[in-house]
């Protein structure tokens, strides 16, 4: 019997990964290549389209060749793509425009405006929290500045949008990436005639709205060539990285919670139906026709540790460098930290809330500020959480994934914090790993995906310490009141 091998494309922000598995699940092999990030003013965030579409190019080939098999032996490819991406596109295909992405805040003074106006009714026909980040307000911006490429535009579109078109000439978009644009009705699984009308743009001018299962064939044979792929093979359209990362790790069923910290962070639950938050603490994006994915992400994740490290001039590996927090005990001896030092999205939804460390004495040394910083980075996401309880019910199990999950301290940390076990897949490329499944399901390969529990290699759980969790229990209530304390001042 000839082998099958089944490949998964994350399009995230830092870099673009190709990884093969076999279909159980294992990894084969993985390439990856970062993306370079232009901050042409302060607070704007962009990326070069064709670069990453060269990217993700060079790392399929890669991929292909690392692992050693045929082109004949690899059966399907899917997408995984990170959300808010917006780029203007001329009629012949080509960008006008660097990608504006997720983490650009240029658009901030339209979503102030819109929060204090429709910002009710916007985010009860989308689900989609009122901020910076999504391509409805960067359209907003668009227009009231006369952005020049916005004018001279035939199509708006995310980067994995213009991947596709570079690559089948087609112009279509998955459930849940039309439903980050904050331009989606989810209820409706269409585009929101009202938003387009704000935004002064056509659905024309936006892409077709698309399952997650479709399956795209005919990619041009030079760019197949160039991949090392046969050009029959199918490509299927997958989703969002977060629905995926879900997916990829099993948190698919009622009372299943997913927490993915790389560079920045979220948790997540899968759905049945459109559930909207009143508080309007968390989203609610669209994955299939009947199901959404609902929670709450945050712009501060491994970053932070990021530039805790460079600020301290630290040129050890990351393990040895989060090794420091090992020896402080937890609550970091009476440090705490609001991590929000790229604004923040969920809880507080607020482009200009900053960091801070409150409770330092002389006493506090280096690694009490990188304990501080990873305690944190996991009381936020616990806070998130607590928003999703409100919709979802309390979690049954909580998966996590993400760069940050290497860590055995801080997966014992989530533990504590979370009082929960936390279940951790053996790959750290779930995300990968649920467009590859997906690809699987659009092609007839498997049946469903749910199936994807029986084909996920898992680590032990990791148990809560009891005593630590009463410690974090305490210290979390003086750190919520700390972080809606200081929302006054941002």
């Amino acid at each position: 019997m000839s082998r099958e091998f089944v490949m998964g494309l994350d399009i995230g922000t830092t870099s673009v990964k190709a990884c093969i598995f076999d279909i159980k699940g294992k990894l084969i092999a993985e390439t990856e290549k970062m993306n370079s990030f232009h901050y042409p003013e302060p607070g704007w965030s962009e990326q070069d389209p064709i670069e990453i579409e060269r990217s993700s190019v060079l790392a399929i080939k890669e991929a292909i060749e690392k692992a050693g098999i045929n082109k004949d032996e690899l059966i399907a490819l899917g997408f995984s793509a990170a959300m808010h991406s917006l780029l203007c596109v001329n009629e012949e295909g080509t960008p006008i425009s660097p990608a504006i992405i997720w983490a650009d805040g240029r658009s901030n003074s339209q979503a102030e405006a819109v929060k204090g106006t429709v910002g009710s009714s916007v985010y009860s026909k989308t689900g989609t929290p009122i901020h910076p980040m999504t391509p409805f307000n960067k359209l907003l911006w668009m227009k009231e500045t006369n952005y020049e490429p916005y004018k001279e535009a035939a199509y708006f579109m995310s980067i994995k949008e213009y991947l596709i078109q570079c690559w089948f000439g087609q112009r279509v978009i998955d459930y849940s990436m039309a439903s980050a644009t904050g331009l989606f009705n989810p209820a409706a699984l269409d585009w929101e005639s009202e938003l387009l009308e704000m935004t002064g743009i056509t659905r024309e001018q936006l892409s077709e709205i698309v399952p997650p299962t479709s399956v795209l064939s005919g990619i041009k044979r030079d760019i197949a060539d160039e991949m090392g792929i046969s050009p029959e093979m199918p490509f299927v359209m997958g989703a969002a990285d977060g629905q995926l990362a879900n997916l990829g790790i099993g948190a698919i069923l009622p009372g299943e919670v997913a927490v993915s910290v790389g560079t920045s962070g979220a948790i997540r639950q899968i759905n049945k139906g459109v559930k909207i938050d009143e508080n309007q603490e968390t989203f609610c994006y669209s994955f299939t026709a009947d199901s959404t994915i609902v929670g709450g992400p945050t712009n501060n994740g491994g970053i932070v540790l990021q530039w805790l490290k460079d600020l301290l001039n630290d040129q050890r590996d990351f393990s040895d460098f989060l090794g420091d927090a090992e020896k402080v005990a937890p609550g970091a001896e009476g440090i705490l930290f609001l991590p929000y030092l790229n604004g923040e999205r969920a809880p507080v939804w607020n482009q200009k809330a900053k960091g801070n460390f409150y409770g330092v004495s002389i006493t506090h040394k280096k690694e009490h500020f990188i304990r501080a910083v990873l305690e944190g980075i996991t009381f936020n996401l616990y806070q998130i959480g607590k928003a999703l309880e409100r919709l979802a019910g309390e979690p049954e199990k909580i998966y996590v994934n993400g760069g940050l999950a290497r860590s055995p301290l801080w997966l014992q940390m989530m533990a504590d914090i979370f009082e929960a076990e936390i279940y951790v897949s053996e790959s750290h490329h779930s995300a990968a790993w649920g467009a590859a499944w997906t690809a699987l399901v659009g092609i007839g390969k498997v049946d469903s995906f749910e199936d994807i529990k029986k084909n996920i290699p898992m680590c032990d759980p990791v148990l809560p310490d009891k005593e630590n969790s009463k410690v974090y229990k305490a210290l979390y209530e003086n750190y919520e009141k700390l972080a809606r304390d200081m929302v006054k001042y941002f």
